[in-house]
Formats: structure tokens, C-alpha cells, sequence
């Protein structure tokens, strides 16, 4: 009882901390008419906000720490849930999608050691760029042992860099004289949360939102083998165990969405799965700001910043040969 006492202090901080930015999230909807600035974005600016403020009782760190590492893996596990694989069976198209984001990690990531970043910040960026954005600097920061501040860096620039690939995506795709199919292909590859996937190319089209979502699933589903990937290179020539090479989370992860895909998780199952990884998300957010001083992040800003927007940049030139390569 005494082991779970000493989590309670630092658990109770960050769940207040989600909750202060949840409500943050629906006085955005109701006053702007959407959340320009997500939930999951808000408790880790809130958190470090906090943090910078004032020093933090020394209590509240164990649960701080449980909250970034355990709760945040936990959440990635859950997303398996929300997953089908059928929806995601486009031979032709997944094998392009799947080379593009290998590709636009690796461009990335050059681009990040080009400007002298470090190593697990560059990974964070680019596979935060190349994949689905915050989900995946979650979901790849406990595997390589990222810090608070790398995480809380990334996770802070790409955020900004969303809202604008949202705002300024439809209006690229008409000068770019892209039909509905092509457009909604161009935002699924270069959008990074889902929901934005569905701000950007929803008010285009149907075809555009079907085409768009699609894509973007199909970008999520990378997550896992990237992750597995980054693991396996952890270990360099040494012989471990399995166990040892492959995350619980990433394997908990895949049995979900083979059981979502085979049909047997119930609705309600896939919703409350769906609902607490979303919950936990911002919990391990709201945990990796208050373990991050705000000044040591601003510090990196300028060279994180050009990299996100060079890296997107990129992306954005990746999607549109795999559009023409394809004949979409």
C-alpha cells in the first residue's frame, strides 16, 4: 500500500493538470469554433508552465515519473484497440505509404544532425514529421530513453507546425490543381493527428476525407514496426532475449489490433479502449511537462523549429512524388 501512496501526490498533480487543459480544449471549441490548440498539446504546456514557475514539492515526483514512462506506454497498447487492419488492406498503396515514411525519417533525421541537434531529439522530430505526430514521439520516446525536455521540445513545435499544415493545406491543394483523390492522399501523408486529417480534407470532399483517412491509418500502422525497428538498433551486436528486444507496449499493441481486425472486440470495448488511451495520452503529457523547465527548452527553439518546418517541407515533396509514382 505504501508502494502505491508514493505515486499518489505526483498522479493527482498531472491529473489536474489534464483536466485544466481539457477544459482549456472545449472553451477553445465553443469560443473559436475548434481547438486550435489540442488537449494533449495544452497539458504539457500547462505542465511546464507549472514547473517554470516554482519548484515542485518532492513528493509529487514518483508519481510524475510512473505518469511520462508507464501510463504513456499503457496508452500506445490501447491504441491497438482502435486499429483495423482490413480498413488498411491497399497492397499498392501501403507499400508506397510505408517507403515514403521510411523515406521522410531518414530525410529528416539528416536534417536534424545536419543542424546539430542530438540524436534522440533528431529521432523524436523525425519520426514525430514522418509518422502521426505527437502519438508517435510517445510512442518512440520510451524505446530510445528520451528526456523530458526532448520530448516536451518536439512535441511543442510540431504542435504549432499542425494547426498551420491545417490551415494552409486546402488552399495549397487548389493551386496545386489536385482533384478530391489526390488531395485527400496529400493530406493523409502530410497531416499529423487524425482529427486534423479530418479539419483538413473534410471540407473539401468526401472522396477527399475517405481518401485522406485512409492514408493516415495507413501512416499510424508504421508506428509499430519503426518502433520495433528502433529497439532492435538499441541493442547494437549484442544477443538478448525477444522479450528484451521488443516493447511490451508495441506487442500489446499488435495483439489488440489483430483482435479489433479479426472481430472480437466489441464496440464498447474499442470505445473505452479508445477513450482511456486518450485520457492516459494527456495524463504522460501533463507528467512530461512538469519534469521540464520551459527555459532549457526555449534555449534549443530556433534550431528545433527550422528542422520541424524543413523536415515538413520535405514530407510534403515525399507525398506529392508518391502521388505521381502511383498515378492516384
Amino acid at each position: 500500500m505504501n508502494d502505491i501512496k508514493q505515486y499518489l501526490p505526483g498522479l493527482a498533480l498531472c491529473a489536474a493538470v489534464t483536466l485544466a487543459a481539457t477544459a482549456l480544449g472545449h472553451a477553445e471549441a465553443l469560443l473559436l469554433g475548434r481547438a486550435w490548440l489540442e488537449p494533449l498539446v495544452l497539458a504539457i504546456l500547462l505542465g511546464s508552465l507549472l514547473r517554470t514557475a516554482r519548484p515542485l514539492p518532492a513528493a509529487t515526483a514518483p508519481g510524475i515519473h510512473l505518469g511520462a514512462k508507464t501510463l504513456l506506454e499503457v496508452a500506445v497498447l490501447l491504441l491497438g484497440a482502435t486499429v483495423d487492419a482490413h480498413a488498411l488492406a491497399r497492397p499498392a498503396l501501403a507499400a508506397g505509404i510505408a517507403g515514403s515514411v521510411l523515406v521522410a525519417i531518414a530525410f529528416s533525421y539528416a536534417v536534424c544532425r545536419a543542424l546539430r541537434l542530438p540524436h534522440r531529439l533528431a529521432l523524436l522530430i523525425a519520426c514525430g514529421n514522418s509518422i502521426c505526430g505527437n502519438s508517435a514521439i510517445a510512442a518512440v520516446a520510451p524505446v530510445i530513453d528520451a528526456e523530458g525536455g526532448e520530448v516536451a521540445a518536439s512535441i511543442a513545435f510540431t504542435a504549432v507546425l499542425g494547426v498551420a499544415v491545417v490551415l494552409l493545406l486546402p488552399p495549397l491543394g487548389r493551386l496545386l490543381g489536385q482533384t478530391p483523390l489526390q488531395y485527400g492522399v496529400f493530406a493523409g501523408m502530410t497531416v499529423y493527428a487524425v482529427p486534423q486529417v479530418l479539419a483538413a480534407a473534410g471540407p473539401v470532399s468526401a472522396t477527399s476525407l475517405q481518401a485522406g483517412t485512409v492514408v493516415k491509418l495507413l501512416r499510424v500502422l508504421m508506428l509499430g514496426p519503426v518502433v520495433l525497428l528502433l529497439s532492435l538498433a538499441g541493442r547494437g551486436g549484442r544477443r538478448v532475449p525477444l522479450a528484451h528486444m521488443v516493447p511490451w507496449f508495441i506487442v500489446g499493441f499488435l495483439a489488440l489490433m489483430a483482435a479489433r481486425s479479426a472481430g472480437l472486440l466489441p464496440a464498447h470495448v474499442i470505445a473505452a479502449a479508445h477513450g482511456t488511451a486518450g485520457w492516459l495520452t494527456a495524463m504522460s503529457m501533463a507528467a512530461l511537462g512538469l519534469g521540464v523547465d520551459a527555459r532549457a527548452v526555449l534555449r534549443a527553439g530556433a534550431r528545433v523549429s527550422a528542422a520541424v518546418i524543413v523536415s515538413l517541407a520535405g514530407l510534403a515533396a515525399i507525398s506529392l512524388a508518391l502521388i505521381r509514382l502511383l498515378g492516384v
